[in-house]
């Protein structure tokens, strides 16, 4: 099974890379980036591009793909409508339309098109356009996404977060299930869509995501 996987340096990336490359399933890995990542393995390839709006340059090295993992993602801080768009809406359907296979869309838990929040907006309109695409297509939607196996974000407010609560998640493991998952647990469910896994929605929230995990 071949895997492309978009925003492989970010946190959820490399925990859904990690996953891939730990699946046995899973025989080739494709990573697309503006620069190779430090990660090796027989089975992966990074391919270098610039351009994320346009994605046929590369087409060819994309193609014949089992599932595509869309990991890309910048914090909304500080950015307008115009230009929080590109990456979470314009680059996605980008890789829809030029990777074949079952789509993993990562969102976020509150995404939604009619939301008053520039983000949630944006995320939830690409919700849709995606999901009404005449293929297999699934969204994920973690809340508080704990790094496990050395992993970090590349925001620095969020590593600090992270670090400050760290010794919250069993809390907010048992108290509010539904918007807890970790690096992991993201990427194998990410894996178990990739090979075929039927859950009971397209649209996985963290406790449906742990659930397709295990």
């Amino acid at each position: 099974m071949k895997v492309v996987v978009f925003g492989g340096s970010g946190m959820v990336g490399q925990g859904a890379l990690r996953e891939c490359l730990l699946d046995p399933a899973v025989t080739e890995v494709v990573t697309v980036g503006r620069s190779p990542l430090a990660v090796t393995s027989p089975k992966l390839r990074h391919v270098v591009h610039v351009d994320f709006g346009n994605l046929t340059p590369i087409a060819d090295e994309l193609a014949n793909a089992d599932a595509c993992f869309y990991c890309m993602g910048v914090t909304s801080a500080g950015l307008s409508e115009a230009e929080y768009t590109p990456v979470t809406h314009d680059y996605a359907l980008e890789a829809a339309r030029v990777v074949g296979g079952t789509y993993v869309y990562v969102s976020g838990e509150g995404a939604d098109a009619d939301s008053k929040t520039m983000w949630a907006r944006v995320k939830g309109r690409t919700e849709n356009e995606l999901l009404a695409l005449d293929r297999p297509a699934f969204v994920v939607r973690p809340g508080f996404i704990q790094p496990r196996h050395g992993i970090t974000s590349r925001t620095r407010i969020y590593r600090y977060l992270y670090s400050w609560s760290s010794w919250l998640v069993p809390v907010l493991a048992r108290l509010a299930p539904k918007f807890v998952t970790s690096t992991e647990q993201l990427g194998r469910a990410m894996v178990a869509l990739a090979k075929g896994a039927q859950p009971a929605t397209r649209v996985l929230r963290s406790d449906e995501i742990n659930r397709l995990a295990a």
